[in-house]
């Protein structure tokens, strides 16, 4: 198993309403527009359970959510497709308006892929987290008012 990890990233909220915001997944469709559509991210997709997207030479992933643990983690699973993977997403509240939040991505891949996407791996978890704390900073922000 190879892992990848994002830095630590911060959200101007508590970890309550982060949480309750990540557990349903279909929330997202209000930070879209923050989260990364390109030539090779495409088609994105949300319901309470599941996110999907396709990626140019790999096809549909799905992420769909296997555990909630309350306020603290949510863990993943990757479906439809050939690897072995798992995804998490964990919170740490600061202080009040402090909430911290990292990515994790869990997975078997044969050699010859791991050499081919290793380093668009390490970059993309990085701007995935990056979108989605600035994202995710500003539903709460708006839930607030």
């Amino acid at each position: 198993m190879t892992t990848y990890e994002s830095d630590i990233k911060t959200i101007s909220s508590s970890k309550d309403v982060v949480f309750a915001i990540l557990s349903d997944l279909s929330n997202l469709q209000k930070i879209q527009d923050k989260l990364p559509e390109n030539d090779t991210i495409k088609d994105l997709q949300f319901n309470a359970d599941s996110c999907s997207f396709s990626v140019q030479g790999i096809g549909k992933i799905t992420f769909r959510i296997i555990r909630r643990d309350p306020t603290n983690t949510i863990v993943f699973t990757v479906e439809d497709m050939m690897i072995t993977a798992n995804a998490w997403i964990q919170l740490k509240q600061i202080a009040e308006n402090d909430t911290r939040m990292k990515l994790t991505l869990k997975t078997e891949l044969p050699q010859m892929m791991k050499m081919l996407v290793d380093k668009k791996l390490k970059e993309g978890i990085n701007m995935i987290a990056d979108k989605l704390a600035e994202g995710l900073s500003a539903v709460a922000s708006q839930k607030k008012n």
